[in-house]
């Protein structure tokens, strides 16, 4: 080896390995995901408040789940959505039931509440922010059809006044039939 080749050696910088990234996990995966975490809890005899909030979370996920895209599938709320089903619910199940049931129900660990309560807490956090993320997503649609009333408003004219009934008086079935002095 000579000493150009030395040369060539040490200034040679290596090449960049290439990282694999991981699909995006799709509509499946995260209902699968959701799938696993309420078999978590099935499986796990937790309270009732603790089912009762976990269903209601992955509720709201199911039905938010087919009009993510009306928010943009890159949306910070899209990956809420999709990081609660698959990371941050399945987590905090899972860290509430590596803890034996008497301890965690009973002991405080934190500013006096116990792993139940913090649990809880928890689940009461993600299923308001999956009830936010749901009523912006469904907000879309309901723009949208105020916005085609609007247009069709100005370019018909005014429309109905909102279904109300009007029945001229002498058409009405009960005029005549009760005499009250």
């Amino acid at each position: 080896m000579g000493f150009m080749d030395w040369v060539a050696k040490i200034n040679k910088r290596p090449e960049p390995e290439e990282v694999a990234v991981p699909a995006a996990p799709t509509e499946d995966d995260i209902v699968a995901a959701l799938a696993r975490a309420e078999a978590m809890v099935a499986a796990g005899a937790v309270p009732a408040p603790v089912s009762s909030r976990v269903k209601k979370v992955t509720g709201t996920v199911r039905q938010t789940l087919p009009r993510l895209v009306n928010l943009g599938l890159g949306s910070p709320q899209a990956y809420s959505v999709m990081a609660t089903a698959t990371d941050y619910l399945p987590e905090a199940i899972g860290g509430y039931l590596r803890l034996p049931r008497q301890w965690a129900d009973s002991r405080p660990i934190e500013n006096g509440k116990t792993s139940l309560l913090l649990l809880i807490d928890q689940l009461d956090l993600l299923s308001s922010t999956m009830d936010k993320i749901f009523d912006a997503v469904v907000r879309v649609d309901a723009d949208a059809l105020i916005a085609h009333g609007r247009f069709l408003q100005q370019k018909f004219g005014h429309g109905s006044d909102g279904g109300a009934l009007q029945v001229p008086p002498e058409q009405t079935p009960l005029r005549g039939t009760l005499d009250l002095p």
